[in-house]
């Protein structure tokens, strides 16, 4: 089976209650730990690449990372470009090999923000290529995108940018943000799902995306901060409100920070426990498997697309 575009996925996803997982890669123990957990509980996947992956493991790598999945698992897979900064990132994926690309305009006014995403829009679609766009911003850190101050997503907007943009999907703000540190000390997590069924009454049957969606699963955030870490602030979203969220419109759910707690806070073990230790295989191995075990966590708790592929 070839890599595939995310439309089927999300038409069933919609139709079906549940999101597919959008799950962040950077390299070989990250991807087989991904799609060892879909495999296992026969779910659809979304591999997604941030610009900030492109560079650190380079695009011809991620492609035959994701070939090699596709391979052991036969999967339905889509690769996916996270937050494509402008139209010459989203062409070089488009041109080679991603199946699905995010361009994230959320930055600049909504004219512009138009403009940009329908330009993509145009390349990809005439290459057979979907496209998620972004309105609303969310506070946080992610690799190269960096936002100091939340904005939700504006439905008065939602139409007449998905109407003039030809986009696949959309990624919206209703109170997830990236990184771990989503929320101040005291900060209660909460998801504006009048925002979300607003949105969803604007836009009956598209797909909706949520960004930042990590929960931040406080075992992991404990085991880093005993083996050496300082993360007591680390708050993320509920697992309940994402599971009310994938049986909405939101079909898409990404997911970063809660992959690279469970590899670092494995590693970090690893380390207090064999600190002789020097073969990347000893401590990598623990560290896939801790990846594994948080995708499958999600296909079943939160996503509910267990048995879906």
């Amino acid at each position: 089976m070839p890599l595939v575009t995310t439309e089927k996925m999300f038409k069933d996803a919609y139709e079906g209650g549940y999101a597919i997982g959008a799950f962040n890669v950077n390299n070989m123990e990250i991807v087989q730990g991904i799609t060892e957990a879909a495999f296992e509980e026969k779910a659809p996947l979304i591999l997604q690449v941030s610009a900030g992956a492109r560079k650190y493991a380079k695009h011809a790598y991620l492609i035959k990372l994701a070939e090699a999945a596709l391979e052991d698992t036969d999967l339905p897979i889509a690769l996916h470009l996270d937050h494509g900064p402008d139209f010459e990132t989203c062409k070089s994926c488009i041109d080679g090999g991603f199946t699905s690309v995010m361009i994230d305009g959320s930055a600049v006014p909504f004219d512009e923000n138009i403009a940009i995403t329908k330009k993509v829009v145009e390349y990809a679609h005439a290459k057979g290529v979907v496209v998620e766009g972004e309105l609303g911003q969310l506070a946080g850190v992610e690799d190269d995108v960096s936002v100091e101050h939340h904005s939700y997503t504006d439905p008065d907007q939602v139409q007449e940018f998905v109407e003039k943009t030809g986009v696949d999907s959309l990624a919206i703000a209703i109170g997830t943000s990236h990184g771990a540190y989503k929320f101040k000390p005291g900060q209660k997590p909460q998801l504006r799902f009048d925002i979300l069924e607003e949105i969803t009454k604007r836009l009956p049957g598209f797909p909706i995306v949520l960004h930042g969606a990590s929960s931040v699963i406080p075992e992991m955030v404990e085991k880093i901060n005993k083996y050496g870490g300082a993360m007591p602030d680390a708050i993320g979203i509920p697992e309940e409100m994402l599971r009310q969220a994938a049986k909405s419109a939101v079909c898409k759910i990404n997911i970063d920070s809660d992959l690279r707690l469970a590899m670092t806070a494995t590693i970090r073990e690893h380390f207090a426990l064999h600190p002789s230790d020097f073969d990347p295989r000893q401590y990598l191995k623990p560290a896939r498997a801790a990846i594994k075990d948080m995708v499958k966590r999600k296909i079943v708790n939160v996503l509910g697309c267990a048995g879906k592929a």
